[in-house]
């Protein structure tokens, strides 16, 4: 009888014997990425979306279609108005203060190089997934304390080529006023800090230093 490209006869064991040649596997095709969305949300830690559709579904057992759809962190530092947001609705994002040598590197290769600044900041809360890093990339975290002294740097390319400073360093926040961060790499290490000071150049060990993203 007729050869019904079905891949069911592969489990009910009842295939034509030339099943194979006349019904051939194809494979999942899918577009390829199409470009970032904007940032879901404007003054927040959020995401954006990148979407891909369908070209070819599979058929007769083919490798199945994956994920249509991909999202990313982000943080949008101004409103959908146009105006900037104000510091303490943005948490400042922290990484480990020893990609500074590789930025600063990449920087004069580039040719980009601009003189940066630190902030010195006290901590004033965490929350306890900055004590549980299990990731080798993220175990730094483990060195903020409560209470601790630490210094940000700000440096290319997280310095704003206008106002010449990073977002989330604390310009413009009132004395004593509590202000956000959250490290990179770690969705559940976040905290508060009061700004001390503004300085040229990083006074603190390098345990306690890090930069602006």
């Amino acid at each position: 009888g007729p050869c019904y490209c079905d891949q069911a006869c592969a489990r009910t064991l009842d295939c034509c014997h030339d099943y194979a040649q006349a019904c051939p596997v194809i494979p999942c095709v899918v577009s390829q990425w199409s470009a970032w969305s904007g940032c879901a949300e404007p003054c927040k830690t959020a995401y954006r979306v990148r979407t891909r559709h369908i070209i070819q579904e599979p058929r007769n057992g083919g490798e199945a279609c994956p994920a249509l759809e991909e999202r990313a962190g982000c943080v949008e530092y101004w409103t959908w108005q146009g105006t900037e947001c104000q510091q303490s609705l943005i948490p400042a994002l922290i990484t480990a203060g020893g990609f500074g040598t590789a930025r600063k590197k990449r920087a004069a290769a580039d040719g980009n190089e601009r003189a940066g600044y630190c902030v010195e900041f006290q901590l004033v809360a965490l929350a306890p997934g900055c004590l549980h890093s299990q990731n080798w990339s993220s175990r730094w975290m483990r060195h903020l304390r409560e209470g601790h002294t630490v210094c940000v740097e700000c440096q290319h390319p997280a310095l704003h080529p206008s106002r010449l400073r990073c977002h989330g360093d604390g310009t413009g926040s009132q004395q004593n006023q509590l202000l956000h961060w959250q490290a990179v790499g770690n969705h559940r290490c976040k905290g508060t800090w009061r700004r001390i000071q503004q300085l040229d150049t990083c006074s603190c060990p390098s345990v306690q230093s890090f930069l602006f993203i």
